[in-house]
């Protein structure tokens, strides 16, 4: 009831910043009414193709698709509690995020390391280019938030030397 309540004010007064003020109340609380949230992980590895010896760079990000807000008759129901732009950041902050590797050719993942999102749940870092093939980076999911992966295919080629 209280995330109607806090949607009605928001909507009577016409003013999201009550909204926004009100959500440290329900931060700590869990809400029954929500599972987990779905999480989508980008990864995105560059150069491609790249060469052999030579780091690549992978980056993503980890973010969390929202339910809709949805009016129902006159009563506006705003997610605020599970949707706030700085409280998805928190929850989006220092999460491991697991890269491996699968060569061309072989069926088996590589575990590469662990890195950890930032404040606004990007991850960054580099990894020498060996071989082609998929990299891929694994969020096992946290609370409040589903699991989610992402892969990204590199070329490797190696140095030839034209004359």
């Amino acid at each position: 009831m209280r995330r109607i309540a806090a949607g009605l004010a928001a909507a009577a007064l016409g003013a999201t910043v009550l909204a926004t003020a009100a959500t440290p109340a329900f931060a700590d609380e869990p809400d029954p009414d929500f599972v987990g949230g779905n999480t989508s992980l980008a990864l995105d590895a560059n150069p491609e193709p790249a060469w052999r010896g030579k780091p690549i760079r992978l980056d993503g990000k980890l973010s969390v698709q929202c339910e809709e807000d949805y009016i129902s008759g006159f009563v506006q129901v705003l997610h605020s509690d599970t949707c706030k732009k700085q409280e998805r950041w928190h929850r989006l902050a220092w999460k491991r995020i697991v890269i491996l590797f699968r060569p061309n050719g072989t069926g088996k993942w590589e575990y590469v390391e662990t890195v950890r999102t930032g404040r606004d749940g990007n991850f960054h870092t580099r990894v020498p280019a060996r071989t082609s093939g998929t990299w891929r980076a694994v969020f096992e999911g946290a609370r409040y938030l589903e699991p989610s992966e992402a892969t990204d295919y590199v070329k490797v080629i190696g140095r030839r030397h034209h004359h």
